[in-house]
């Protein structure tokens, strides 16, 4: 139950892509703030999303790890009702999963259909089939949803065409539900620019995404690329806004602005 005067205080959360990043530092803050349960979903990062939960235990808050692949309606719906099951409802979605290629923007001919169907089959596809499944449990609480995207759904930057293609696709999908879901639930979402992460790191190499990251720095009018926790304050922000539904925050420390 919701505190009427606290839009987190007492809610039950689900967090995909919980283990790592800005999904560890969302469910970390959801806990600050008083949330009553959180739910660490996850695909790979078993060990992550364990420690994470431990975490949570720590600060007060119950928790559990959930492997659930989004792409998988049945894994969803196991989700969904494992959570309605162990805490009463779902008051918060966080749709953080995500999926993305390498792949270099000249190279078209580098680009699969399996490419194409992993990254949106995550990005997009995962996204609305959790929200779909949480719908119900959702609008009984009156809930909120936020959608991670990126700033790559707005310019041709980022890891590849179908990564950005997704997240351009997500920030649609948040205008869609935030229509379909209304009034009783609010959907938006944030796109990140640059974020200080192991997911660049694993991708590139460590050395390699630090050398960008101080490049990029020099760049953004705020003087650095953001961190998970940056990200996660937006995501917060936006569950807390009780009359905003369909809007997409960019959070890049201004790089838009100017690049």
């Amino acid at each position: 139950m919701v505190d009427s005067d606290n839009t987190i205080a007492g809610a039950v959360a689900i967090v995909t892509g919980g283990g790592t990043g800005i999904g560890r530092a969302v469910c970390l803050a959801l806990a600050a703030r008083g949330a009553s349960a959180v739910v660490v979903s996850y695909s790979r990062s078993t060990q992550e999303a364990e420690a994470v939960v431990a975490e949570l235990l720590a600060a007060g808050c119950r928790a559990r790890a959930v492997r659930a692949d989004v792409r998988d309606e049945s894994a969803v719906a196991q989700l969904v009702a494992s959570t309605i099951s162990d805490f009463g409802g779902i008051d918060i979605l966080v749709n953080n999963a995500g999926a993305t290629r390498m792949i270099a923007f000249g190279d078209l001919d580098a680009i699969t259909d399996d490419d194409w169907d992993l990254v949106l089959g995550v990005n997009i596809r995962g996204a609305f089939t959790v929200t779909r499944a949480a719908a119900a449990a959702l609008r009984r609480s009156e809930g909120s949803v936020v959608n991670v995207a990126s700033i790559a759904g707005y310019r041709a930057t980022g890891s590849s065409i179908p990564y950005g293609v997704s997240k351009a696709g997500t920030i649609q999908l948040t205008r869609g539900l935030a229509v379909a879901l209304a009034p009783e639930v609010r959907v938006n979402s944030v796109s990140p620019g640059s974020v200080t992460s192991r997911w660049m790191g694993d991708l590139i190499g460590e050395d390699v995404a630090a050398e960008r990251r101080e490049k990029e720095s020099a760049l953004i009018p705020l003087g650095s690329v953001a961190t998970p926790e940056d990200v996660a304050e937006a995501i917060i922000a936006l569950i807390d806004a009780r009359f905003v539904t369909g809007q997409d925050i960019i959070v890049d420390g201004g790089k838009h602005l100017l690049y």
